[in-house]
């Protein structure tokens, strides 16, 4: 009996030995164990790039947004400084015309008349808004409760998107009817109404624009300031809406666009706030330095969640920050090719259409603000107004000979040149694609050397309608239209002629996908 128990007890103490030596061991294996990180050299390098990425997303972020800011900027002058002076030009040859007779079959070149239409659009609204009380208004707004405040802003916003959507499609389609060729069949209603519909859009846009910078105004004189936080906060509801769901380049490039209308149209907003509240307090400067603080604060939250949402939308699509240069040398782009001699839209048009920013809205109220604000009465008054206006066009003409001088230099580093000279080839009527000889039409005159390739020397005319036309394939192409992971071999002979890809360009993406992620 005596001899078994000290059998158990000695295999109780052996096991417990070796548990303890396992365990002292399991313990020494934790404390030691190594890894090698370079059996996985391609996964890590990938998180390290990924950190990389999101650190640069702010700078090229905020190099896109200070160089669309300033497009925007350029449109929003040009209808205080030299669509003025255009209207006047336009009616000066109008009046002028039978003094020297009628050489052309037009009264009026088409860009007099849409800059006589936008002039007049401009001053019917601008009379218009007179009827519109202010004050009412801000008083109305301000006898609501803070969530009934918090839900009109968020309307407003809503609004603002949609009614932008369809608005520049209301002024293209004023713009064409009036200047469209009188021999087509006539496929529209008439002029007349379409101008009344822009007159009635332009009135409506600005009132809603209105509605939005009393509400806005409301908020910064609140006294406890909970409605302006409510306000900055819905900014960081966008990133729960946006940064989960599946982006191209195309839809990243359209949401730049918006943010950067967005983060434009906020700041005349806090300018007409800053206005008016400057006057109910007699333009006493001390008040100034009390709605900084408050400005700096819509400022700060619209950057920063700017730059939150793009950094991980940019993340989870493994999209790299330098496609930030690749839509700024888009816009770029568009400013280029606006200053040819054969351009087809007017550069604020395009930034219209590119952005869905509208500057005739934004700029009967400012006027309209401006001049309720600021009482202009005296000799030495009106030559400040004169001043001040020369001081406006000054500051236009310079923004828009540093913009082109930059817009050049990116066109050039994203080697995008031959999209602006190489032209459309078309084919004749009933002779196939590929047999149709490389002829260009231009403007001045056209080359040919001996293996029968043609050189331009100046801008393509515009083609025929209803024509195919097949374009030079070039390195730009490949550059705008060729997705992520997706290998294409693309021939560097730019006299081998291709269909165009099917693929959205980056330079066909317009305001139409403004309110979401769309791309038709």
């Amino acid at each position: 009996m005596s001899l078994n128990f000290i059998i158990i007890i000695s295999y109780v103490i052996n096991f417990a030995r070796v548990l303890y030596l396992s365990l002292l061991r399991f313990i020494s294996a934790e404390l030691t164990r190594g890894y090698f990180l370079e059996h996985n050299e391609a996964k890590y390098t990938e998180r390290r790039e990924r950190v990389y990425t999101c650190m640069r997303i702010p700078k090229e972020l905020e190099k896109l947004m200070f160089f669309g800011i300033f497009l925007c900027l350029d449109a929003f002058l040009y209808v205080f400084t030299l669509l003025p002076l255009r209207v006047f030009l336009a009616m000066f040859r109008f009046i002028t015309l039978p003094c020297y007779g009628l050489r052309d079959r037009r009264l009026l070149q088409p860009a007099q008349v849409c800059d006589i239409l936008k002039g007049v659009i401009l001053v019917i609204c601008y009379f218009m808004m007179h009827y519109v009380d202010y004050s009412m208004m801000y008083h109305l707004i301000r006898g609501q409760s803070v969530i009934k405040l918090y839900i009109i802003y968020n309307m407003l916003e809503v609004a603002d998107r949609l009614i932008s959507s369809f608005g520049q499609d209301i002024l293209d389609a004023l713009y064409w009817t009036a200047t469209e060729p009188k021999e087509r069949k006539r496929a529209h209603i008439g002029v007349i109404p379409h101008f009344l519909m822009a007159v009635l859009y332009v009135f409506l846009h600005a009132i809603l624009i209105m509605v939005q910078a009393t509400t806005l105004n409301v908020a910064f004189n609140s006294h406890n300031k909970s409605l302006l936080t409510i306000m900055m906060s819905n900014n960081f509801v966008e990133i729960k809406g946006s940064v989960f769901k599946k982006f191209e380049k195309n839809n990243l490039f359209q949401m730049s666009n918006s943010d950067i209308k967005e983060r434009f149209t906020n700041y005349v907003l806090l300018l007409i706030v800053c206005l008016r509240n400057m006057e109910q307090f007699s333009w006493n400067p001390d008040h100034l330095w009390v709605l900084f603080p408050d400005v700096c604060m819509v400022v700060a939250s619209e950057i920063a969640v700017d730059i939150v949402k793009h950094a991980f939308i940019t993340k989870f699509n493994d999209i790299t920050a330098d496609v930030y240069s690749e839509y700024r040398a888009s816009l770029a782009f568009d400013l280029v090719s606006s200053r040819q001699k054969n351009a087809y839209t007017d550069y604020s048009d395009s930034v219209s259409r590119r952005m869905g920013f509208i500057p005739l809205p934004l700029a009967v109220l400012l006027i309209r603000v401006v001049t309720s604000s600021i009482k202009v009465q005296g000799v030495l008054a009106y030559v400040c107004v004169v001043l001040f206006y020369c001081g406006l066009i000054s500051l236009k003409v310079l923004n828009s000979i540093v913009l082109l001088g930059k817009s050049c230099e990116y066109v050039k580093e994203a080697k995008m040149e031959e999209k602006l000279f190489n032209p459309v080839l078309t084919t004749t009527p009933g002779k196939p694609a590929g047999k149709q000889q490389g002829t260009f039409k231009s403007s001045q005159g056209i080359s040919t050397d001996e293996n029968g390739s043609t050189s331009v020397t100046s801008q393509p005319v515009h083609q025929k309608d209803n024509m195919p036309s097949l374009l030079v394939t070039s390195n730009s192409d490949q550059f705008l239209t060729t997705p992520d992971g997706e290998e294409k071999d693309i021939s560097q002979d730019s006299s081998e002629l291709k269909h165009r890809s099917a693929k959205k360009d980056l330079l066909e993406i317009d305001r139409f996908t403004i309110c979401g992620n769309r791309i038709d």
